[in-house]
């Protein structure tokens, strides 16, 4: 049965007074108490960086991944931030005296440093990483909580 456009536009017409007989419709009058919130109803979480350092490239350690770690913690960008050191990265930074210095001023300025062990088992630098007072440990669960949950991860 097909509407001849007459009656259609009778039916939008009442459809649009009705609506307006109803009174002005918002998403906060519909929601239960009325949608009015306080600071309580929200609980603020504190906002979470994880910077997984990959790559065994030098410059990319001193030109990006550091100098944004660092700096997500002194600027105050994030309240927590972690960098992991996971794959090649692990061995470069076991034999570069530089790279060990950044990564410790970016310990002491608040930034967890942890390290995958499986990794640094691959390339034999785990008792060096321990050593620089760097968390090693089986990273494989800990970055998929993070993944799964609300941390921003980057990866450089």
């Amino acid at each position: 049965m097909f509407l001849r456009a007459g009656r259609l536009t009778g039916l939008f017409a009442l459809a649009l007074l009705t609506l307006s007989l109803a009174g002005p419709f918002s998403a906060s009058a519909a929601a239960p108490g009325n949608g009015e919130m306080n600071s309580m109803d929200i609980q603020e979480q504190p906002s979470r960086l994880a910077v997984l350092w990959t790559s065994g490239d030098r410059e990319v350690a001193l030109k990006v991944a550091f100098m944004y770690t660092h700096n997500a913690k002194l600027r105050g960008w994030f309240d927590e931030v972690t960098l992991i050191v996971w794959g090649p990265s692990s061995k470069l930074l076991s034999e570069d005296q530089e790279l060990q210095e950044s990564v410790k001023a970016m310990a002491e300025a608040g930034v967890e440093v942890v390290a995958c062990q499986a990794c640094a088992d691959s390339y034999g630098v785990s008792e060096v990483l321990r050593g620089m007072g760097i968390d090693v440990k089986f990273m494989g669960m800990p970055l998929t909580e993070m993944l799964q949950s609300d941390w921003k991860v980057i990866t450089f």
